[in-house]
């Protein structure tokens, strides 16, 4: 894939299946993961989840996007938190200003309620990522980062984050201290076991919860071989 292209692909706004094609199998998948999610962990309830993934080009943010979504559709109170820093893309989903956003916040002494947009969807706001800062994963990790992660999840129901691939940088794996769970997203066109793997060990190592993976682009006819995974198709859509 040529530079015009990959610019033209990280321009492009995600898909929101969900919305727009509530009855496609793909938005049915979307809604048991959710479910997945939900009945995880009955003893201490997920109320944020790290969207992930082993490279780029999987759909995590694709996913991320129609999870917070179908949460939202469920009448839960949610949040899209878009952690990509480096390449972010919520705000030409959402078609909205990236002016402000959680780098912003991160670097001035302002309420997060400042930064939030709403979107169409009931009980759905976003918070995008703000200008590209020059040292993403210093924000990140800072202590501002960890109280607003949990005002956050004080005032939603779900507190979905969208972060970078995992064997890029180092972000998703300090992200994943914040949350209370992890799926990682790939992409069954293009993957291998040794990729897999190795985001599976920087996972480990930073402690995280990882509560799935789900199967992005597989083909349907496969669905029913591997239920332990989540399984979704969505390549005419991501």
């Amino acid at each position: 894939m040529n530079k015009k292209k990959r610019e033209e692909r990280l321009h492009a706004p995600r898909k929101t299946i969900v919305a727009t094609k509530p009855y496609a199998p793909a938005s049915e998948q979307f809604r048991t993961i959710r479910t997945n999610i939900m009945y995880s962990s009955i003893d201490v309830p997920l109320n944020a989840v790290l969207f992930t993934s082993d490279m780029p080009g999987a759909g995590k943010s694709t996913v991320a996007t129609n999870m917070a979504i179908a949460y939202a559709q469920a009448g839960k109170r949610t949040l899209l938190l878009d952690g990509d820093l480096r390449r972010p893309t919520s705000h030409y989903t959402f078609e909205v200003s990236n002016q402000t956003g959680l780098s912003t916040l991160m670097i001035n002494d302002m309420d997060w309620r400042a930064v939030i947009k709403r979107t169409a969807f009931d009980q759905l706001d976003l918070i995008t990522s703000g200008p590209v800062p020059p040292n993403p994963s210093e924000l990140l990790s800072s202590k501002r980062m960890e109280t607003m992660m949990q005002m956050l999840r004080d005032n939603y129901e779900m507190v979905i984050v969208d972060s970078p691939p995992l064997l890029s940088v180092t972000d998703a794996q300090i992200l994943s201290k914040h949350t209370d769970g992890v799926i990682l997203v790939t992409n069954v066109q293009d993957n291998n076991r040794d990729r897999i793997l190795e985001a599976k060990e920087l996972l480990n190592k930073a402690g995280a919860n990882i509560v799935g993976i789900i199967l992005n682009n597989r083909h349907p006819e496969h669905a029913l071989e591997d239920t332990f995974y989540y399984n979704q198709s969505t390549e005419e859509y991501s």
